[in-house]
């Protein structure tokens, strides 16, 4: 574990930033990286643990030996289950599992440091309206409930450089950015939907003048460059996978 070598937050918003940062890396460990992870995860070693650090990179590592730890210590041994469980059910679990410690790690800030109520109340809230890891790596994220190629008269598609007969003879990438869902209650009673569509690799927020993807598999949306993907490089691509849909696999 990387103890606390990187300056200790002492406010909401640092606190915040370090709660993003980690979630961050523990995200990418479990989607774009989730190969790599897998194979450090291997159940011939000691007990192993996940974490993610406040610069947006994860390490699986040995806890740490100082007892009690300088923070909270995520989940131990999630070596030990990978082959005996199918692979999205484990992932599922560490996410589970690295959403607990996420929350853990802010509030020990928030407690160290004399968080007022309406301090903690200010960081759930902002925490609280970030997916959790758990949603992203499962995919039940809340998207618009209309992502298909009907979209293509809005103006917001021209990027896509496809028309709909096009894309239908193909199966082609949705690569129009998602719009957001409207609200047609009027009132605020799911205030997801209010966020609009997010990333499902960072979790981010959709931007006007951003590049999205679309997963034809789990009809989830990325930012082109969480993905690695180009418009240039998505014009070529007749069905796009994701990187967790790409990795899934049956393992023996």
């Amino acid at each position: 574990m990387e103890g606390i070598p990187h300056p200790i937050p002492r406010t909401v918003e640092e606190v915040f930033s370090d709660f993003r940062g980690r979630r961050a890396g523990l995200i990418r460990a479990l989607t774009t990286d989730v190969e790599k992870f897998y194979q450090q995860c291997d159940p011939e070693k000691e007990n192993l643990c996940l974490y993610g650090l406040p610069n947006e990179t994860w390490e699986v590592n040995l806890p740490v030996e100082e007892v009690p730890p300088e923070l909270p210590e995520p989940a131990l041994g999630i070596n030990f289950a990978r082959d005996g469980m199918q692979e999205k059910d484990w992932l599922s679990l560490v996410a589970v599992h690295s959403d607990s410690w996420l929350l853990s790690v802010a509030f020990y800030f928030g407690a160290r440091f004399g968080f007022g109520k309406n301090e903690r109340k200010r960081l759930f809230h902002m925490i609280n309206d970030l997916p959790t890891i758990f949603e992203v790596v499962t995919g039940n994220v809340k998207q618009p409930k209309d992502q298909s190629v009907t979209h293509n008269n809005s103006s917001k598609n021209k990027s896509s450089g496809k028309s709909r007969q096009s894309e239908s003879q193909t199966k082609g990438v949705k690569m129009s950015p998602p719009p957001k869902e409207e609200d047609e209650s009027g009132e605020d009673e799911d205030e997801d939907d209010e966020q609009g569509a997010t990333c499902g690799a960072c979790g981010d927020n959709y931007g006007a003048d951003e590049f999205w993807i679309c997963c034809d598999i789990c009809e989830r949306w990325f930012h082109g460059k969480c993905v690695k993907i180009t418009p240039a490089k998505a014009e070529h691509i007749k069905q796009y996978k994701c990187p967790s849909c790409s990795s899934k696999r049956i393992r023996v």
